[in-house]
């Protein structure tokens, strides 16, 4: 054990692997990509490095800290919005994938223009996913970048560079192929720290496991009296709304975010997305589980064991500091790297799907004419380039604020703009009536009744777990209705092309 914190050996170990990730990603960047092989892969792809990589996108550094912390400090209701997967996956297996692979669309929001007819629907739903992700990147780049510069030693606005640099050139030349690769890898990496962490951490408590338990039995680490399974009020707190409500949430992402949907066009065979999407689905509730241990088993070294709390003690930094404090010098440089490489794959991902969403879907529908493979490519890397500069810069500035626990203020950043998006894929996918006027109507009513409940209302008067089901009432409760209006009035929209709902996919 060493108690010298973050340590030069660590820092080495961290570029080097930084160095490592690098060479392989840009080792697969090699070949002329143009065009669709750029922004969807060359094929080649297997399944279950598209699937580690899902994982690694979805599992942001904000996972990789704020889980551990929020059971470090509380107690592990949150942990059933991670079993909220287990209700996503099996929605998007069984209603989504069959469709977007029967259409091959380029994109999520190609679904939109073949299902409605309609390319500013199109353009609107690419646009609405790209401020989302501007945010998004920011965000899972601010929050390790201010955990690491305590444990560094190094100022905050600095690590963004580090953290971002690698992420844009490898998503600059090499496509969608470097960035699955190099999310591989990470996320391998990524569940090796986490179980070895783990393993380490039962080793060295007192009680072992049997410790672990009695505080989430006898000590009720597990729920507090408070937290019931379900509130009568349905819209605060409980663990039905988190199961049902995060679990919408990341639905959201599996059928209506470029950066998740962009993965499930590498290829079109049912059987590998399935595969992709279980396994995805046990690492994500796996990984997960095996970091509200650790912040449980934080909690008994600290707090029962009575081990002096490192400097850097807060909510979301409690991880990281133990890592830095207690693992032995270079492994803890390896698990800090992991934490840089949850931020890397999530960049890479978000920069790649930009790129992709700009070139395909707004472009090339503003353009009068087709773009080359060339040019499409050529449009694809600037857009890249220039969006990873902004995020560096955007994170930079918030390295200078507060969020408290990055972890829920993310979840409702997203269960916002996510919620609104999935509702216009849910009309076009689950009803046969659904068309264009009822899409942009549906749209316009989720996100003006999100706005109010995320800014209007007092913070606490809706819990941010039931964004995702009031977006999605508010899109299919005005969208619907608008619809058959619609059609009433103009005879138009009363049918749905074919293999764009789950009624009409030919078999």
């Amino acid at each position: 054990m060493h108690q010298q914190g973050f340590t030069t050996i660590d820092l080495m170990v961290l570029i080097l692997y930084l160095l490592l990730v690098l060479a392989v990603a840009m080792h697969f960047a090699k070949g002329d990509k143009k065009g669709k092989d750029y922004f969807k892969g060359d094929g080649t792809i297997p399944w279950w490095v598209t699937s580690f990589s899902i994982f690694a996108a979805l599992f942001s550094p904000i996972s990789f800290l704020s889980l551990a912390g929020n059971s470090f400090k509380g107690t592990w209701l949150m942990w059933f919005a991670a079993v909220g997967n287990l209700l996503a996956i099996p929605v998007a297996i069984k209603f989504f994938l069959p469709v977007y692979s029967k259409l091959r669309i380029d994109t999520a929001y190609h679904y939109l223009e073949l299902r409605f007819g309609s390319k500013g629907l199109r353009v609107l739903g690419a646009s609405t996913f790209i401020f989302y992700q501007l945010g998004r990147m920011a965000i899972v780049m601010y929050l390790p970048c201010m955990v690491l510069s305590k444990l560094m030693n190094l100022n905050a606005s600095i690590l963004p560079l580090l953290m971002g640099g690698a992420a844009i050139l490898y998503s600059y030349f090499g496509g969608l192929k470097s960035v699955l690769w190099a999310d591989f890898m990470q996320g391998a990496v990524l569940l090796f720290g986490v179980v070895f962490a783990f393993v380490f951490l039962v080793f060295h408590l007192d009680g072992g496991m049997g410790s672990i338990f009695h505080e989430l039995i006898a000590n009720h680490k597990f729920l507090a009296a408070d937290e019931p399974i379900l509130n009568l009020h349905i819209l605060k707190d409980s663990v039905l709304l988190m199961l049902v409500g995060a679990g919408m949430n990341t639905l959201g992402s599996y059928v209506s975010s470029q950066d998740i949907v962009q993965r499930f066009t590498t290829t079109t065979d049912t059987r590998k997305l399935n595969k992709m999407m279980v396994t995805n689905g046990l690492l994500c509730v796996g990984v997960g589980t095996i970091f509200y241990f650790i912040g449980t088993g934080l909690y008994v070294f600290y707090h029962v064991d009575g081990n002096p709390l490192p400097p850097a003690a807060e909510m979301d930094q409690i991880f990281a500091s133990w890592i830095a404090f207690e693992l032995p010098i270079g492994i803890a440089g390896l698990l800090l790297a992991a934490i840089f490489g949850a931020a890397q794959s999530a960049l890479s991902a978000g920069l790649n799907s930009v790129s992709s969403s700009w070139t395909l879907d707004v472009q090339a529908c503003l353009s009068k004419k087709q773009l080359s493979d060339e040019k499409a490519t050529k449009i694809g890397q600037r857009v890249s380039l220039m969006v990873g500069v902004f995020a560096v810069l955007f994170a930079m500035v918030l390295t200078h604020g507060e969020i408290e626990s990055a972890y829920q203020w993310f979840s409702s950043f997203m269960g916002l703009v996510l919620g609104v998006l999935m509702g216009v894929f849910f009309l076009g996918v689950f009803t046969k009536r659904g068309n264009v006027c009822g899409a942009v109507c549906g749209f316009a009513a989720s996100a003006a009744v999100m706005i109010y409940v995320v800014y209007g209302l007092e913070p606490g008067t809706v819990s941010i777990w039931a964004n995702a089901l009031i977006a999605l009432a508010a899109a299919l409760g005005v969208g619907y209705p608008a619809s058959l209006i619609y059609s009433k009035l103009t005879g138009r929209g009363k049918t749905a092309p074919v293999n764009t709902t789950i009624y009409n996919i030919e078999k």
